[in-house]
């Protein structure tokens, strides 16, 4: 049981994590690349897409690490 609420806590933990992330990237950092970067092309969902996709590779990341079998 310790170790299925280790698992869970740790998801918990880097879902709380992606969501602050993804917060952060919805009101900074994607109006700052409409306005400044790619003043001509309002692609927000398209800018969304990728941050969710970055977030998904990195939490499938650490999670494939953090259950990888331990080394004998």
């Amino acid at each position: 049981m310790g170790e299925r609420f280790k698992m869970v806590a740790t998801f918990a933990f880097l879902g709380f994590v992606a969501g602050i992330v993804a917060n952060f990237t919805g009101k900074f950092i994607i109006p700052w690349l409409s306005t400044i970067v790619l003043p001509a092309i309002g692609i927000d969902w398209i800018l969304s897409g990728v941050a969710g996709a970055l977030i998904t590779v990195g939490l499938v990341t650490a999670w494939a690490y953090m259950s990888a079998p331990e080394q004998q």
